[in-house]
């Protein structure tokens, strides 16, 4: 696309903000409708990727700093100067901006799923027939002594109070897990697939392991009330750090500095996400998953978080278009 013909398609969003703009400085945010609020946070959004696509393409200098200008003003109210309170920037976060940038990188989101599961399904068959084998897929630390004992004594009984330590050990993996597979990003996403293949192993290769032994369900209704949010909080973790590999390694239209800068403020975006998750997920284990309540109704407040992780990742937000993420 020429400068001309860009500017041609774009000056009218641009005009369109500045008269928000000028509005705004005369009267105040205030005096915008609330309609007129969220169309300001919109235009300001659009207009710092069309800031990104000229500077990517080296237009003149002038319409560079006509955008920067314009960028800088709008910033002030959306990030400064808005009628909202700090409290409803961040239900409008947990309500809007959060699920619609999910929706935005499941490609990603959904390569780390990919992995995960492929991952878990062979570790769970190998072992499950050859549990020997756990040795070599798993660390010697991440196989707990009870299991241990159990793959060498037939007679062996699993004491089901074990459970409340380890459902806090496979919390305290998966936030380290979580944080690694971000952090993965500065290899160029080469670690975060490692890590999110991994994880795999050590799910499926548990699962397994204490299946063998009898109590596989034990197993899964133990770590169902939070393992579900946290297993989602991982998957979105990896996803970050792949949204960051990918500004490096396939920066598109846009200069690789402004690509980078881009995909790192969508990362942070679900870092946050991941944060909030893992908080919920650790609260739960404190409370619920030390009760010693019915396999089936740890196995049921799961599938409850399964259920409300979908409605809430799948719908939230969808009601407010999104101008910017269309032009990225």
């Amino acid at each position: 696309m020429t400068q001309a013909s860009f500017v041609t398609k774009r000056s009218p969003s641009w005009e369109r903000l500045d008269g928000l703009l000028v509005r705004a400085a005369r009267r105040g945010v205030r005096a915008l409708e609330a309609g007129e609020i969220a169309e300001l946070g919109r235009l300001y959004r659009a207009t710092t990727s069309d800031l990104a696509y000229a500077r990517g393409r080296e237009f003149d200098s002038r319409l560079l700093e006509y955008l920067n200008r314009l960028t800088a003003r709008a910033h002030a109210y959306v990030y400064g100067g808005s009628a909202e309170t700090g409290a409803a920037r961040i239900g409008r976060f947990y309500r809007e901006t959060l699920p619609r940038e999910f929706r935005h990188s499941f490609a990603y989101v959904a390569i780390c799923t990919a992995i995960t599961v492929a991952f878990s399904v062979v570790a769970f068959s190998l072992i499950r027939s050859h549990p020997a084998e756990a040795y070599a897929l798993l660390p010697k630390e991440l196989i707990p002594d009870e299991i241990r004992k159990s793959l060498h004594d037939s007679n062996f009984a699993f004491d089901r109070d074990f459970a409340p330590a380890m459902s806090a050990m496979i919390v305290t993996n998966n936030i380290k897990v979580a944080i690694m597979a971000f952090a993965g990003s500065i290899t160029l996403g080469a670690l975060t697939l490692y890590i999110v293949a991994y994880n795999g192993l050590m799910l499926g290769g548990l699962g397994a392991l204490f299946a063998n032994a009898g109590f596989g369900y034990d197993f899964w209704a133990t770590i169902a009330p939070h393992g579900v949010i946290e297993l989602t909080a991982i998957q979105i973790a990896g996803a970050a750090g792949l949204l960051i590999a990918a500004g490096i390694v396939y920066p598109g239209r846009f200069r690789r500095r402004d690509a980078i800068a881009a995909n790192a403020r969508r990362a942070g975006t679900l870092i946050v996400g991941v944060a909030s998750m893992l908080v919920v997920a650790g609260t739960i284990e404190g409370f619920i998953s030390p009760q010693r309540w019915a396999p089936g109704v740890r196995i049921a407040i799961g599938a409850l978080t399964a259920v409300a992780l979908l409605i809430y990742f799948g719908f939230s937000g969808r009601r407010v278009p999104v101008a910017a993420e269309e032009l990225q």
